[in-house]
Formats: C-alpha cells, sequence, structure tokens
C-alpha cells in the first residue's frame, strides 16, 4: 500500500496590495529604545531615499479584512510611520506563524521582483540606491528590472508565481513565444523548473522554433556532438512522456470508475450484509480502497 502523499500547501498569496497603515496591527512593540538604534536609523534612511522595497507581511484578520495582522515587517512599519507614510504594499500570508516567512525568505518570485523594482524605478528612484536599499549589486538591479524582456506575456503569466533561477528566464528567451509557452507547460508537468531541465528543453527545441536559428547551439561544458546526441535522448524522452501521460489519463479514469462502482455498491445494506457473512476479506478490501481514495482527493 502507498503512503499517500502530504500536500504542500503555499505560505502566500502571490499578488502585493496595498493597505493603508490603520488597517494593519502590529503584535510587536517598536520601543524608543529599538527606534534610536543604528539599524532603525539604517530602515528609516533606505525608506527615506527608495522607498518601501520589501513588503510587509499580513495576515487578514476575520472574514471582513478590515484588520491586518503584521507577521514581518515591525521596524519597517514604524519607520513608515515616523515618515508619515499612509499606506503601503504587503505581501498577504496565507500562513499565520511568522517563522514560515523568515525561513523562507526567499519568497518572492523572481517577476514579482522585477514588478517591485520596476515600481521603484517608476518613481523616479536610482537604481543605485535600490541596490544599496536591497544589499545587491547594480548588475543585480539591471538583470532583475530586464528579467522579461524576450519572455512573452503568456509565459511571464504562467511563471509569476515560480521561484525559480534567472538562468531559466535566460533559456527561455532563446526560444519562440509558442516554444515558452510549450516548454513550461513540459516543467509545469513534470514539476521540474530547474536551469538543467530549461536547458534540456532548449538543446531539444527545434531550429525554427529557436529566436536565433542560424546560431549553432552552445551550451556552457558540452560540446557540439554531446548536444546533438543530448536532442536525440530528449525526443526520445518527449515521447514516452506522452505515451505514459495518455495511458496515466486513461488508468485515473478508470480507477475513478471503478472507485464510483464500489462506492454505489457499499452504499447499498443488503450487499455490505452478505459480503459481511460471505467475503469478508473482499469487503474490507473495498473498503481500504474506499478510504484510500477519499484520503488522496
Amino acid at each position: 500500500m502507498t503512503t499517500p502523499k502530504k500536500e504542500i500547501t503555499i505560505a502566500f498569496d502571490y499578488e502585493l496590495i496595498e493597505l493603508t497603515l490603520e488597517k494593519i496591527m502590529p503584535i510587536r512593540i517598536v520601543s524608543k529604545a529599538i527606534q534610536d538604534s543604528t539599524k532603525f536609523q539604517q530602515i528609516l534612511s533606505s525608506i527615506k531615499e527608495v522607498g518601501i522595497i520589501e513588503p510587509l507581511v499580513v495576515k487578514p484578520e476575520g472574514k471582513a479584512n478590515k484588520i491586518y495582522i503584521l507577521l514581518d515587517g515591525h521596524l519597517r512599519l514604524a519607520a513608515l510611520k515616523v515618515l508619515g507614510y499612509k499606506s503601503t504594499i504587503c505581501l498577504i500570508s496565507t500562513d499565520d506563524e511568522s517563522y514560515t516567512y523568515n525561513k523562507y525568505i526567499n519568497r518572492i518570485a523572481p517577476i514579482q521582483q522585477h514588478k517591485m523594482i520596476l515600481r521603484a524605478v517608476e518613481r523616479g528612484v536610482p537604481e543605485e540606491k535600490i541596490a544599496k536599499a536591497l544589499n545587491l549589486k547594480i548588475q543585480s538591479i539591471a538583470k532583475r528590472r530586464n528579467l522579461l524582456k524576450g519572455i512573452c506575456p503568456e509565459a511571464a503569466e504562467m511563471l509569476k508565481d515560480k521561484i525559480i533561477a534567472f538562468s531559466v528566464f535566460a533559456a527561455l528567451r532563446k526560444m519562440k513565444p509558442v516554444r515558452q509557452i510549450e516548454s513550461i507547460t513540459i516543467m509545469e508537468k513534470i514539476g521540474d523548473y530547474t536551469t538543467a531541465q530549461a536547458r534540456a528543453l532548449l538543446v531539444y527545441t527545434p531550429k525554427e522554433q529557436l529566436c536565433k536559428p542560424d546560431k549553432p547551439k552552445t551550451i556552457t561544458g558540452l560540446s557540439l556532438e554531446r548536444i546533438t546526441q543530448m536532442e536525440s535522448e530528449m525526443k526520445s524522452l518527449h515521447r514516452e512522456f506522452l505515451l505514459n501521460e495518455k495511458k496515466y489519463k486513461t488508468d485515473v479514469f478508470n480507477h475513478t470508475l471503478a472507485i464510483g462502482y464500489l462506492r454505489k455498491l457499499l452504499q447499498n445494506n443488503r450487499i455490505v450484509k452478505y459480503l459481511d457473512q460471505h467475503h469478508s476479506s473482499i469487503l474490507s478490501e473495498f473498503q481500504r480502497m474506499l478510504q484510500e481514495s477519499q484520503t488522496n482527493q
């Protein structure tokens, strides 16, 4: 019997929202001593120079969403109040434990980082100041600002919530829009958004689906002979994947029909009574199968 896979829950909504400060309820007090500290003064200075770049993390309190509990960003909130801000951007958490945010500090997807930096640039903030505020090199800011250049809107939408390496975007830029969408769909189906997977899909991409079809495919550390071999292997794997996917869908469909039939069968008390008296082991197996199907839903 296979053990049901543990469901993975997402700890954050992916869209940033703007909230008035009066709606945000802190769970810690930022004392006068803390406000006089060097760290707080640095945060104060950074926000004064470039505005709020990293969003506060909040969780709605109640169904009306009139109040939001602050999970992370108490110093930033205090600084915003000192500077006279009336509202700020926030990331909505679906997990009320603040350690989740701290554990996954790089939780903002690259496309979200791109949007945040663009927003700051549009406000007239120099990239040098953004880099200083985020403790990043100026080249890193430029990389994030230009992240979606060469990426079609549909592909960007598919990746908006994915925490993936910047090198994945580099591989996708070499493909035409239709191939970008196709490649992301494959990555989604197999649950692999790694750089290695993106590069493998690039190797497998037919020349006519490349942005520069006449340019030889080059991948660091791989010879032209090895790339050609990988193309052949990827074609074979892709065909096998499609066959397995078709078979899997058929198996799932048949399994669903069988479970539905068993469920209807065991709703009949006379049948259950008969099985219990004459075929108890079969009844136990049917009940186990139904229980497993409910657990895996």
